[in-house]
């Protein structure tokens, strides 16, 4: 029996595609029993196609992929600011919306998405090197420079390849839910999450030791949500001073150490949800968020929803 939940992606390839743009969502949504989705590669019309930094494509399929998709993932390519792509691409992709497809755009994708028209009031990101030129070419798109991904709903775009890895997971995170968002960063050796608003490159870099002593950190409080989790205690951990810690924390993830936790806990707070028959009450008290209406506050606060809502919505296979 078909699964219920199953999602058709297309992953649309251009001329001067580049590699990493087109595998990403190739491999993170490729089909297999613990994740519903069928993958389909096409292009402009079905044969080779002439790719970006020394590698081609030979794709089956042409444009009546979308009409089939439920999600149409736009990669990156080459010189996307001199010229739009083919009409017949522009008018696939806004019939696909259209029908209710979402759009997602990785990297200079995002042009192909502008020159549809429906990033027009919107806000969008793109590869940190081409923002300006976006912004130039696109006026009508709102081009935000400092942030990983953005999701408008049907149309989502991204930075530069491995902040494609985020948008899939943060895909995968509202499809299936965090455990099978976790399951497939831990198959592909990623952070599980990386915020959204996160800046794409930081002019003044942590330190390398740093850094991974920061991250050393993240995985010890990950282990010991349920306990006191301060900022005196994290840059305690952390061996620097709790100043020094909340700055490149926020650097480093995009969130203060304190809305991290939080975040880390709510995720738990879902994992559980999703894969456990566990109260709400004995839910909170494992992660840390002490009582069930301390966990509902934040769950409705975060993810706009409750927490029995949230696992009614996994029962029922949504």
């Amino acid at each position: 029996m078909p699964d219920p939940r199953l999602r058709r992606v297309a992953v649309l390839v251009s001329e001067g595609a580049k590699p990493l743009d087109v595998g990403i969502p190739a491999q993170v949504f490729t089909t297999r029993a613990s994740m519903p989705y069928e993958v389909r590669v096409c292009g402009a019309a079905p044969g080779p196609v002439t790719g970006g930094d020394g590698l081609s494509y030979h794709v089956a399929q042409g444009l009546e992929a979308l009409e089939w998709a439920d999600i149409v993932f736009v990669p990156g390519y080459r010189f996307p600011d001199r010229e739009d792509p083919p009409r017949a691409v522009v008018e696939a992709l806004l019939a696909a919306h259209h029908r209710g497809a979402r759009l997602a755009a990785i990297s200079t994708g995002a042009f192909a998405l502008a020159a549809t028209g429906l990033l027009n009031g919107r806000r969008a990101t793109t590869h940190w090197h081409y923002t300006r030129a976006l912004a130039a070419k696109h006026p009508s798109v709102r081009v935000d420079e400092n942030v990983l991904f953005v999701d408008e709903g049907s149309v989502l775009t991204s930075a530069g390849a491995a902040s494609g890895i985020d948008l899939c997971l943060h895909i995968l995170r509202g499809d299936l839910g965090v455990a099978a968002s976790n399951h497939a960063a831990r198959r592909l050796v990623a952070a599980p999450y990386r915020s959204g608003g996160q800046a794409q490159y930081v002019p003044r870099s942590v330190p390398e030791q740093l850094g991974e002593r920061f991250a050393a950190t993240r995985e010890w409080a990950l282990r010991r949500l349920g306990e006191p989790l301060t900022l005196e205690v994290l840059a305690g951990h952390a061996a620097v001073s709790p100043r020094t810690f909340s700055r490149r924390f926020a650097e480093d993830t995009g969130y203060t150490p304190m809305q991290w936790v939080m975040r880390a806990r709510v995720d738990a707070a879902r994992e559980l949800l999703e894969r456990s028959q566990l109260g709400v009450e004995q839910i909170a008290a494992g992660v840390g968020l002490g009582t069930g209406a301390n966990l509902r506050l934040h769950f409705q606060r975060i993810l706009g929803t409750t927490p029995s809502e949230y696992r009614r919505t996994f029962a029922r296979g949504e």
